[in-house]
């Protein structure tokens, strides 16, 4: 049960942090506009990204 825990935090905290990290570099894209299509774009593929570092840092980990 903890090991499931500790799986979705880590992919909790990389899904947020690249998503923010997506849809900042897309706004800083798009002269600042969060709501653009372009940072909306990007924070999703950073997101799914997340996704898939998260996993890969928990089997890294094994925490």
């Amino acid at each position: 049960m903890l090991d499931f825990i500790s799986m979705k935090l880590m992919i909790l905290v990389s899904v947020t942090l690249f998503g923010t990290i997506g849809g900042w570099i897309g706004a800083a894209m798009n002269h600042g506009n969060w709501f653009g299509a372009l940072s909306i774009i990007l924070g999703t593929v950073g997101s799914f990204f997340g996704i898939w570092a998260g996993y890969k840092a928990y089997q890294y980990f094994e925490i």
